[in-house]
């Protein structure tokens, strides 16, 4: 299973953690983790690095 930790490129803070989807529409973004928990961001992806579960976003 790839779970992932989503981090706001800015400052490297952890925005979401044990993320297992990603939803976008636009500059929405839909962070759900395992237990079905849901974070709404806006911003855009800008690298995602599965081999080490990393997600990073820009966003306010």
């Amino acid at each position: 299973m790839c779970l992932a930790t989503v981090y706001k490129e800015s400052d490297d803070s952890v925005i979401f953690k044990n993320v297992a989807k990603i939803e976008v529409d636009g500059n929405k973004l839909t962070l759900r983790d395992i237990m079905g928990d849901e974070k709404i961001v806006e911003g855009r992806i800008l690298m995602v690095d599965l081999a080490n579960s990393i997600v990073k976003l820009a966003c306010e």
